[in-house]
């Protein structure tokens, strides 16, 4: 059963990612909001309403199932896809953003539990590192690929560029109907408030969770609305058509480091990663952002050698503090963190852009970023005060 659902799963990332649409999002919905505040607000009415469906949806994976989670956020990708293509104003982006906003929710969380217990399935869930790079790596070679052939359709028409989004989203629908499901472990008779409870006091009571969690919250704040935002600084330093080639940079580049991370964690070690990851990661914006140039897309693709094993050392280090039965909720309560400070920065990013534009918006950012190192040293000296300890 594991190989099949690792086959899909895969699969399925890489159609998931291979979109079009999503390299020049920033720059489709300012042109159809009419500015950088209205357009970057789509992005944070996607996650606000992310953040409101973590929990149900979070709690609906623990107690009906991964498959049947999986299809109905399929569903809602296609629906949000649809709306964003017909496009005729601001309100059809808001309705799309509504859509995608509760395909995130469903997805966020339960589609590594997925993974996570399909593998426990088969006493496999040590090597979860291994098979979490391997299975992520597809999805950002489709993101490379895309964002090259996107920057081109785009250059004739974002209408091309969004239907055909909307057929690889239905294509991606049809494998979530052909996973297995892996054996369920949430008591269904508990009560649904004792399972908010339990996952909530874990976070409370687990020091290193908790410093996990504050991190990854502050950091997918910050650089998810750096992310979706680098269209609209790459748009000031290269034409329109070559704009997906700075997005395909560091998607390949996240490949790369997703398929190996599993050989790296297992040599380095997770928390040391993430230490260094995050270091260097704003070391490199800093210097892109605040000088640019022609060359600053390709040196912002620098980090992304490092995204993928970064982003499988943090889940590997929390899948292994997360309990069984609530594994796919703690996961939401995680995500609804970072989905509600995504929504406060995207409005700060776009409202700081139109006053001073994306360069020093971003520096602005990145500076707010800084914390997240402290965070990642203060695990790494526990770490090695509990390795020295033995």
């Amino acid at each position: 059963m594991y190989r099949k659902n690792v086959h899909l799963l895969s699969i399925f990332n890489f159609l998931t990612g291979f979109s079009l649409f999503a390299p020049l999002a920033i720059i489709y919905f300012s042109r159809v909001s009419g500015s950088f505040a209205l357009g970057a607000s789509i992005f944070g009415i996607t996650t606000l309403t992310s953040a409101l469906f973590e929990i149900p949806t979070g709690i609906w994976s623990d107690r009906v199932g991964r498959k049947v989670t999986i299809i109905l956020g399929s569903w809602s990708r296609v629906i949000a896809l649809i709306f964003y293509a017909v496009g005729s104003s601001y309100w059809w982006l808001v309705i799309g953003a509504i859509f995608e906003g509760l395909s995130r929710s469903l997805y966020s969380g339960n589609n590594d539990a997925f993974l996570y217990d399909t593998l426990a399935d088969n006493h496999l869930e040590s090597e979860f590192h291994g098979y979490q790079g391997k299975v992520s790596s597809t999805e950002q070679l489709a993101m490379g690929l895309s964002a090259i052939l996107g920057g081109i359709v785009a250059s004739f028409s974002f209408h091309y560029l969004l239907w055909i989004s909307v057929i690889l989203g239905i294509a991606a629908l049809y494998i979530s109907y052909q996973f297995i499901d892996p054996r369920p472990r949430t008591h269904t008779s508990s009560n649904i408030y004792a399972h908010i409870d339990n996952a909530f006091r874990l976070f409370i009571h687990n020091e290193k969770l908790r410093l996990l969690s504050l991190a990854s919250i502050w950091e997918y704040s910050i650089n998810e609305i750096k992310w979706e935002f680098s269209s609209a600084f790459t748009a000031i330093v290269w034409p329109l058509w070559a704009i997906g080639i700075a997005r395909t940079l560091p998607s390949f580049g996240a490949s790369l480091s997703y398929f190996f991370s599993g050989k790296l964690i297992r040599k380095f070690k997770e928390i040391r990663i993430l230490l260094f990851d995050s270091i260097f990661g704003r070391v490199v914006s800093l210097f892109a952002y605040g000088f640019p140039t022609v060359l600053s897309p390709i040196i912002l693709a620098a980090p992304s050698l490092l995204y993928g094993v970064g982003s499988v050392s943090e889940k590997t280090l929390m899948q292994k503090e997360f309990s069984d039965h609530e594994r796919a909720t703690m996961s939401s309560l995680n995500s609804l963190g970072g989905s509600l400070g995504f929504t406060v920065m995207s409005i700060f990013l776009g409202g700081m852009a139109d006053i001073m534009g994306p360069p020093k918006a971003l520096v602005i950012l990145t500076i707010l970023s800084l914390p997240v190192i402290y965070l990642y040293g203060l695990l790494f000296r526990k770490d090695r005060q509990s390795n020295i300890s033995k």
